[in-house]
């Protein structure tokens, strides 16, 4: 066999050992996930340090939604994760990271009743929607960036059903949202449709989001809606 041969068969070993290894990350997800819901999924910077005002907020919302009966969800990291996950393990429910081998390592913070561990960051996102009723999203950077269009996106194209986003801190989205408002809605763009800035909500506070949540199901229920998304999931 020559050499080109060789690298072509080694080529195709790995990306079919890859392949595995991704079917292995939703295999363990979705098994050691099974019984979580009704669960938010909480998004922030890994960048704030404890006195930090977000961090303090988010630390609120995490003890504020275990209390009210939700499983917090988190990227299982430091900063917003950490003090998101804190709250959730000193509340009444439980405490979920799921966290992402990056080459300058994330290192799992303390507060997870389960803790799963992710090389691909598309089979965390996923299991970051599939069982969650509402989306909470703290200050944050690019990465906080992308899980947000990502959902936003998801729920545009009516691949989940359309639930609560809450931004929280209206200082800190003014500009997004103007610039949402002014550029991407401008007349002669229109790259969105005024309808999808319905999707979002602001709030700056632990009640206002418990608030926003029950509102958002005041008439369905859980139950329903976490089964369609879960369902829906599958045509991703």
């Amino acid at each position: 066999m020559s050499s080109q041969a060789n690298q072509n068969a080694s080529e195709l070993s790995n990306e079919t050992w890859r392949i595995f290894q991704i079917m292995a990350e939703f295999v363990r997800g979705t098994e050691q996930l099974s019984n979580i819901a009704p669960a938010v999924t909480v998004f922030g910077s890994a960048r704030f340090p404890a006195d930090n005002q977000y961090y303090q907020l988010a630390e609120k919302i995490g003890f504020a939604l275990s209390e009210a009966g939700f499983t917090v969800v988190t990227g299982g990291g430091p900063g917003i994760m950490e003090a998101a996950n804190k709250g959730g393990y000193e509340g009444e429910s439980r405490s979920i990271g799921l966290n992402i081998d990056l080459p300058h390592e994330q290192a799992p913070n303390p507060y997870q009743d389960i803790s799963i561990s992710f090389r691909h960051f598309f089979a965390r996102k996923v299991m970051f929607v599939k069982h969650a009723v509402a989306y909470v999203v703290l200050p944050g950077g690019f990465g906080t960036l992308d899980e947000l269009s990502e959902i936003l996106t998801l729920m545009q194209t009516r691949k989940i059903p359309r639930l609560p986003i809450i931004l929280i801190g209206s200082e800190f989205w003014r500009g997004f949202l103007a610039w949402v408002e002014t550029q991407m809605l401008d007349s002669k763009s229109v790259a969105i449709s005024k309808e999808d800035l319905d999707y979002l909500q602001v709030a700056d506070s632990a009640p206002e989001v418990i608030d926003m949540i029950f509102a958002h199901y005041a008439d369905s229920g859980f139950n329903d809606t976490t089964q369609s998304g879960a369902n829906t999931l599958l045509n991703l």
